[in-house]
């Protein structure tokens, strides 16, 4: 179980790592929603780590599973929102926006800008791959990391 812990621990810092590959040397800026599902990827990463380190027994695999499936759960609703945004961008206004301005008057935005200060818009595609855009590979990663976090939740042994 520690080693599905660490994969997806590993699994979270690649896709924030690609994200800050996409933001900097891409120079695509990242959006409210954006900004969001990077933070349930940090606390994702933040929980699988404390497992990876700690190697809990029964009990201690179930909560840590739980607050990986929370997390996981939000970093889907969030994805698919951003998903659904794009294809009917009519029916949200995202730019200068009250999440925006929440986002960006956190100590994380200030602290570290270049991951959580949200400065683009939510309706914009500007990469695709395989005709999915970011939000829809979000989306993928949410539902399989979430789908390994409800094993560590659900395992017996």
């Amino acid at each position: 179980m520690r080693l599905l812990f660490l994969f997806i621990l590993l699994s979270c810092i690649s896709l924030l790592g690609y994200a800050q590959y996409l933001q900097h040397l891409a120079g695509l800026l990242p959006c409210p929603l954006c900004v969001a599902q990077r933070l349930a990827y940090w606390f994702m990463g933040l929980i699988a780590l404390l497992a990876f380190l700690h190697n809990p027994k029964y009990i201690g695999r179930r909560i840590y599973g739980f607050f990986l499936s929370i997390f996981s759960l939000t970093g889907t609703i969030i994805a698919a929102r951003h998903a659904w945004l794009i294809r009917y961008p009519e029916s949200f206004e995202c730019g200068i926006s009250p999440e925006e301005a929440f986002l960006n008057s956190l100590p994380l935005a200030r602290w570290w800008p270049g991951m959580f200060e949200a400065n683009g818009d939510c309706s914009d595609v500007d990469w695709e791959f395989l005709s999915l855009t970011i939000p829809d590979w979000s989306l993928i990663a949410f539902l399989g990391l979430g789908s390994l976090a409800l094993y560590t939740l659900l395992a017996r042994k």
